[in-house]
Parts: C-alpha cells; structure tokens; sequence
C-alpha cells in the first residue's frame, strides 16, 4: 500500500521560443500492490505522451519521481501559476 500521495503538475513557458510543456508525475499503487510511478509530458492544451514504470518497492519509485523532479526543475519547469481572475470594479 502507498504510504503517501505523490502527484506533481509543472510547466515550461517560454513565449519567445514558442514553448509551452507540462510534465505530470505521480506515484499509484497497482491491483497488484506494486508501486507505480506514471509520468505525463507534452505540449500544454493536448494529453501528450504517458510512460508507467513499476516497482516492488516504493521507495525506489519515490527515488526515481524525487530525480526525474530535480531534472526538470533544472531545466525551467515550474508549477503552475495561479489563475488570474478579473479585478472587480470598485462600487460607488
């Protein structure tokens, strides 16, 4: 059984190269028991691409999501950026 939750959601945006990419981890438990780490990347807007890797040990999973998060956070990937909502006009 997977003792934490494990979900990360980043992106790279880069409106002079014309880039915008996400990249999703996290970590599930299988019907098996095994531990199953699940990785998301591709361009913002479509579902992209999806490998799974699985693991007779969590912590080889977390091992690997904690490395594959240190890559990416190299490369510029960053969470998400809250939403901006429309400033509300002041009441006279």
């Amino acid at each position: 059984m997977i003792a934490q939750q494990y979900q990360l959601y980043v992106e790279r945006r880069d409106p002079s190269r014309n880039m915008a990419r996400f990249y999703a981890l996290s970590i599930e438990e299988t019907l098996f028991g095994q531990a199953r780490l699940v990785r998301r990347w591709g361009r913002i807007g479509t579902i992209g691409r999806m490998v799974q890797h699985s693991f007779d040990d969590e912590d080889e999973a977390v091992q690997l999501f904690l490395e594959l998060l240190r890559a990416k956070r190299n490369r510029g990937y960053r969470p998400r950026s809250a939403p901006r909502h429309a400033e509300l006009a002041p009441a006279s």
